[in-house]
């Protein structure tokens, strides 16, 4: 996408596009980018996004059978509590052929009803995120770390995600994706089995599995809406995901 194309999109998901200014050489990078700031704002509008972000590939027979397999696994486990006190489980959506993989926490009550991560307003903040890098929400793969909703909202145990593991390693692994955004505490500590704070786990590219996919922490959107002032540091996580993504997407030959 080229970059005038690039601006019109983020104005129109009411992104404001930082630019570096000049710094003198003492200044520390890190600082000066902190210093423009950037704000991730939810549209109220919809908006006509460009053929050239990023689309969905089809999916072959064999895939599709794997992938019908583990939903009905889903569907059917009971190895923790949670399925008895949620009203479906929320097993993932997206393109199953996605370079870009997204694991949030725990379904919450939204999800819960219709059954899809990430809806509300952290979804449509989540959506916005993810237009801003050229992807619309059907071009991505997006999971949580747990499948079904932890009463009240709570954060999913230590148990509950081991429960649940098999199947999130499961979807990775047919997937394949090219990176993994992981959002939010809960997503970051289990997938990097760390006790490390999501602030201390941002602005690096992580390694995930024998596989070795990169991964990069950022903050969840919910945290996000609650506070607006790390929003900054959200686009810096999602201009190094890219940084990632682009090159091996132009290895690839894809656009």
């Amino acid at each position: 996408m080229d970059e005038l194309r690039r601006q019109n999109y983020l104005q129109m998901m009411g992104i404001t596009q930082w630019r570096l200014r000049q710094v003198d050489s003492h200044q520390p990078a890190e600082q000066a980018v902190a210093e423009v700031g950037t704000e991730i704002e939810i549209t109220q509008q919809s908006s006509v996004v460009s053929d050239q972000i990023h689309t969905p590939d089809p999916v072959v027979a064999e895939d599709r059978a794997d992938w019908l397999t583990l939903r009905e696994q889903v569907k059917n486990c009971r190895q923790c509590g949670l399925r008895a006190g949620c009203s479906q489980t929320v097993f993932g959506v997206g393109n199953v052929q996605a370079d870009l993989l997204v694991i949030g926490e725990a379904p919450g009550a939204d999800e819960d009803r219709q059954g899809e991560p990430f809806v509300g307003r952290a979804g449509q903040l989540l959506n916005a995120m993810l237009l801003a890098m050229g992807f619309k929400r059907e071009a991505v793969f997006i999971a949580n770390i747990v499948k079904c909703r932890p009463p009240n909202n709570r954060d999913p145990s230590a148990e509950e995600a081991l429960a649940c593991q098999d199947y999130l390693l499961r979807q990775i692994a047919l997937i394949q994706p090219t990176l993994i955004l992981s959002v939010g505490r809960i997503s970051a500590q289990n997938l990097l089995k760390t006790d490390i704070a999501v602030g201390k786990l941002r602005g690096r590219v992580h390694s995930f599995g024998e596989a070795q996919i990169p991964l990069v922490v950022t903050y969840h959107p919910a945290y996000l809406l609650r506070s607006p002032e790390q929003k900054s540091k959200a686009w810096q996580d999602l201009q190094l995901a890219l940084s990632v993504l682009g090159p091996v997407n132009k290895a690839l030959g894809q656009s």
